[in-house]
């Protein structure tokens, strides 16, 4: 295995990339950080994948996460943070341009691109892994969205998959910020198999052999007990699909699974405005049946997001489940320029990771003084758009 270790010379590269046998081999470095992703992360791993686009002597890539806990947290948002309340928006702006067009790449990669995901996966987490070929999740996997909760919205090509995954499922992660664990992400898609953590190692040796990685994977997948994923404990494809994904049982993997409330989701989250689903939820909590305390629950959560996150984020899934990738991806960018010089994303950032009081301040400070003219602005075109390949 030789070393082609990225970054500055120093112990602790942030990036690590290495080639075995048929494989380039990424390991995101930055387990203190729970792998929150940054500029030059997102830099070196594009520039890798490039490199071995071209390169006859690598077939897949294989890309892991040092430590325990997460195998991406999200994007660096203390880093953001600090830049914003220094007037430096221009910098993060590039960053989101660079990380999108490293989406963008890893969706069209020619080669396999198989993520090894165990524990959180989040925001740019989600960008470096879901929109790849394979995304084989371990047992403590934690796939969400949780960006309406900090002021921001669901980027990193949400505006493409979540509207994809089956019925309002996609609707109710980006509004909720709820979290799927291993079954459920299973069951839409979202991960394509499991294998247990322990032979992930095993499994990369295997994986820079010649065998076809589709091979490899059905050798050492294994089922996962959830009325909503088959024998084989494959899900489908979601981020790629030219139809509609199969719609699974409402029936969920645990009682905390939002399986267990299929019907009602696909019925409340289908409404028009954030202020109907809402309205839904709440006379759901009036009833006497056995879904009235979650809908109290999950209207409780929504209230706390910001309100022009929720309806920025209600916009792009209407309008993404009609657009093309690039479309997609166009409108993020889009989204992000504007949201880069408002008041509720740092304001969440303070909130949640800076002061850690969790009372976050939102400017509008209700969903009625969020006028469609405001949300649309946010989706207007730019003099610089985003360029795609």
């Amino acid at each position: 295995m030789s070393s082609e270790m990225s970054s500055e010379m120093s112990s602790e590269p942030e990036i690590l990339l290495d080639r075995c046998g048929t494989a380039g081999i990424v390991t995101v470095n930055r387990p203190a950080a729970l792998n929150a992703v940054t500029r030059a992360m997102v830099l070196t791993l594009h520039e890798a994948l490039e490199r071995w686009r071209h390169d006859g002597a690598v077939s897949r890539v294989i890309v892991t996460a040092a430590g325990g806990r997460a195998f991406s947290a999200g994007g660096d948002l203390r880093a953001i943070y600090e830049a914003g309340r220094a007037g430096r928006q221009d910098e993060s702006i590039a960053f989101w341009r660079e990380e999108y067009a490293l989406n963008a790449a890893i969706k069209h990669y020619p080669k396999p691109y198989v993520a090894l995901i165990n524990g959180i996966v989040m925001g740019g987490g989600v960008g470096i892994s879901l929109h790849g070929s394979h995304r084989v999740a371990g047992e403590r996997f934690q796939f969400a969205m949780p960006e309406v909760g900090i002021g921001f919205f669901p980027d990193v090509g949400a505006t493409w998959f979540l509207p994809r995954l089956p019925g309002e499922i996609g609707t109710y992660c980006a509004l909720t910020g709820e979290r799927l664990q291993l079954a459920d992400a299973l069951a839409v898609g979202i991960a394509t198999c499991h294998v247990a953590s322990a032979r992930f190692a095993e499994l990369t040796e295997a994986l820079c052999g010649a065998a076809s990685v589709d091979a490899i994977l059905a050798a050492f997948a294994e089922p996962v007990s959830s009325p909503l994923v088959g024998a084989g404990g494959r899900g489908a494809d979601v981020p790629h699909p030219s139809t509609s994904t199969p719609d699974p049982s409402p029936q969920g993997g645990g009682e905390k699974s939002p399986f267990a409330h299929r019907s009602a989701i696909d019925r409340i989250f289908a409404a028009d405005s954030v202020e109907d689903i809402l309205a839904l939820l709440d006379a759901q909590a009036t009833t006497a049946n056995s879904e009235a305390r979650w809908a109290a629950e999950v209207a409780a959560m929504i209230r706390t997001k910001a309100p022009l996150s929720l309806k920025i984020a209600l916009a792009q899934m209407r309008r993404g489940r009609n657009w093309s990738f690039a479309q997609c991806m166009q409108a993020e960018f889009r989204i992000v320029s504007r949201v880069a010089y408002g008041h509720d994303f740092y304001e969440g950032i303070r909130a949640v990771i800076i002061d850690k009081d969790n009372r976050p301040h939102w400017h509008p400070a209700t969903l009625a003084e969020v006028t469609p003219e405001c949300v649309e602005c946010h989706f207007a075109p730019l003099q610089a758009e985003l360029a795609l390949p």
